[in-house]
């Protein structure tokens, strides 16, 4: 059996992560949550959900 060591980070197109990190401001900004570029790990659960709703929503 083959081990699958994919990870659900990774981008299926590399170029796109410019793309989703804009989107990802974007709809932070959208639901008053304030991002820094790079680590974030100061958010509320309840922020970082609201941040990953919010992009889900826009789909």
């Amino acid at each position: 059996m083959a081990n699958n060591t994919s990870n659900s980070n990774n981008y299926v197109v590399p170029q796109a992560k410019a793309a989703m990190e804009q989107f990802k401001m974007e709809a932070a900004n959208e639901v008053g949550v304030t991002l820094n570029k790079g680590y974030n790990g100061d958010l509320t659960s309840r922020q970082a959900g609201s941040i990953g709703g919010q992009m889900v929503n826009l789909i």
